[in-house]
């Protein structure tokens, strides 16, 4: 499934990325932003679960912003997760047809 989720405190507007049934991740991108290290995580965390991802870039903060892309991206899955777990319960993420 594709997801789209919009970013909030960082220099990266979106996010993209597909999970497939296992809740493993393809095609991580992300819009905006600091294109060398957004470009790094997003080929990182392709093919790692969603759950690993999540423990490894939850709380990860960019300077004084409380955030960061990583952080940003970790809230991205877990909302994904959620949403195939239970597809009303997506707050800021659109499940996009593949």
């Amino acid at each position: 499934m594709k997801f789209s989720y919009k970013t909030r405190g960082i220099c990266a507007k979106k996010i993209e990325f597909e999970l497939n049934d296992e809740k493993i991740i393809e095609n991580a991108r992300f819009e905006g932003g600091c294109a060398g290290n957004a470009q790094g995580v997003a080929r990182l965390v392709t093919g790692m679960s969603a759950d690993d991802a999540i423990k490894k870039l939850k709380g990860i903060n960019c300077g004084s912003k409380g955030t960061s892309c990583p952080d940003q991206l970790s809230a991205a899955l877990e909302q994904a997760v959620a949403s195939m777990d239970k597809p009303e319960s997506g707050q800021n993420i659109k499940q996009e047809e593949s």
